[in-house]
């Protein structure tokens, strides 16, 4: 049984005040909860709030009776390392605080390390095609605690594997683990730490509660016990019906595996597979993942900015043939490139970024590629190289397998130029 709290009586830490630490405040406020404090390690940031001074910080640690972590905080990076240590056991999320509410909703929380956003979109684009209200956030950019929670209303919630480590009250009516390979291992230092985060998701779960993961991840479920309905998701279910599904974006094999989920979460929640797949054929994919923008001449372009580790590329690497492949970045902690598999989809590679060697290395005796002064040089040698060859189909993919820091502010700023620069020389083929 979850424990429920009276908010008032409690005191807070809110550290981090990004938009998730604006959300939080707000929801403080909407709640009347006065007992909080504030805090961010960014000395321009504070200046815009009314936060205690840095002296007092250690005595407040002490004080409250839980800290709200923003998710982009990593402990061991921050310059407060050895007091979030020392009390950690008070450190939880934002999510967390919606289940301490006291409001009965319903929620369906997705974690994995590929797929979470897309798959979360699926899912709340079917909920409202069939009628279900239901709210969109978490990790997928907006905030959870932006909306209010309410009777008979579905929360679709992303959770990262950085809020579901410091979690301690998410229990969802639906828990669903798409995936897990090797990423964040900067942040969770080991993978252990990283599985342990994302099996978070059903620690809470009673004998009421549903839990869908991969039938692959099957030995992770074995090896703990859970309270929760098991539904282990494989391809030959979705498989039975897939050819009804006429939206191009979802017969990707990436979306395929998603769609898995999805199609065993409609089950569950009684939606009949007429309704489904009507549902699933008016869904539009969210941008930079595997985003089919530019059709020129037999040239297929594909955005797909969001791919920041090599298992995020894998799957669009094997959708495609006569692929040019632009890549590159900072490469994610231990991440490995292997194309044994995939290189004869590859024509040629074109690496971008402030590290050249990892990628030239990962690769060298793999495919032909080049190395590219930018993104833009990469878009016009690719072109170049389309026309002399004389193909009559073929695509660029813009899959980095790379986090975007070293050249743009995020993956959204990444892709944008991508689609800017394609369809700005795309115009002289």
């Amino acid at each position: 049984m979850l424990q429920r709290f009276n908010l008032k009586k409690l005191k807070f830490l809110v550290f981090g005040l990004g938009s998730t630490g604006k959300s939080i405040i707000q929801y403080l406020k909407r709640n009347n909860v006065r007992n909080y404090f504030l805090w961010d390690d960014n000395k321009e940031i504070r200046k815009k709030f009314k936060v205690i001074k840095n002296k007092n910080l250690a005595e407040i640690f002490a004080k409250v009776d839980y800290i709200l972590l923003s998710p982009g905080i990593s402990i061991n990076n921050s310059q407060h390392k050895k007091n979030l240590t020392k009390f950690r056991n008070k450190v939880i999320t934002d999510i967390d605080l919606l289940y301490l509410s006291g409001t009965r909703f319903k929620s369906i929380v997705v974690t994995g390390s590929n797929g979470k956003s897309t798959t979360c979109k699926m899912i709340n684009h079917l909920l409202k095609k069939n009628r279900y209200k239901s709210n969109l956030g978490g990790n997928i950019g907006n905030p959870i605690l932006n909306f209010k929670a309410k009777k008979n209303v579905y929360f679709v919630i992303e959770a990262s594997s950085f809020q579901l480590s410091h979690s301690k009250f998410i229990k969802p009516d639906y828990a669903i683990l798409l995936n897990i390979t090797n990423d964040h291992l900067d942040w969770h230092k080991t993978f252990g730490s990283y599985k342990r985060a994302k099996m978070k998701v059903f620690k809470l779960q009673n004998e009421n509660d549903f839990a869908i993961i991969d039938e692959k991840l099957k030995s992770l479920i074995t090896k703990n016990k859970y309270l929760s309905k098991i539904f282990y998701v494989n391809t030959k279910l979705y498989d039975k019906i897939k050819h009804k599904i006429k939206n191009l974006y979802l017969r990707s094999k990436m979306n395929e595996e998603n769609m898995g989920f999805v199609y065993s979460l409609s089950k569950l929640l009684k939606i009949s597979e007429k309704k489904f797949i009507k549902s699933m054929n008016t869904f539009s994919g969210l941008p930079h993942r595997y985003e089919v923008f530019l059709k020129k001449k037999g040239i297929t372009f594909i955005n797909d900015s969001k791919a920041t580790s090599f298992n995020s590329s894998k799957n669009a690497l094997a959708s495609n043939r006569n692929i040019y492949w632009i890549f590159g970045g900072l490469p994610k902690d231990k991440d490995v490139i292997n194309l044994d598999e995939l290189k004869n989809n590859i024509i040629k590679a074109y690496i971008i970024g402030k590290n050249i060697n990892f990628f030239k290395n990962q690769i060298k005796n793999s495919i032909n590629f080049s190395i590219e002064k930018n993104l833009k040089q990469a878009v016009i040698s690719a072109l170049k190289d389309i026309k002399l060859s004389k193909q009559k189909k073929c695509t660029i993919l813009f899959s980095p397998s790379a986090a975007s820091y070293d050249q743009f502010k995020n993956f959204e700023h990444r892709g944008n130029n991508f689609k800017r620069l394609s369809n700005l020389y795309a115009k002289r083929i």
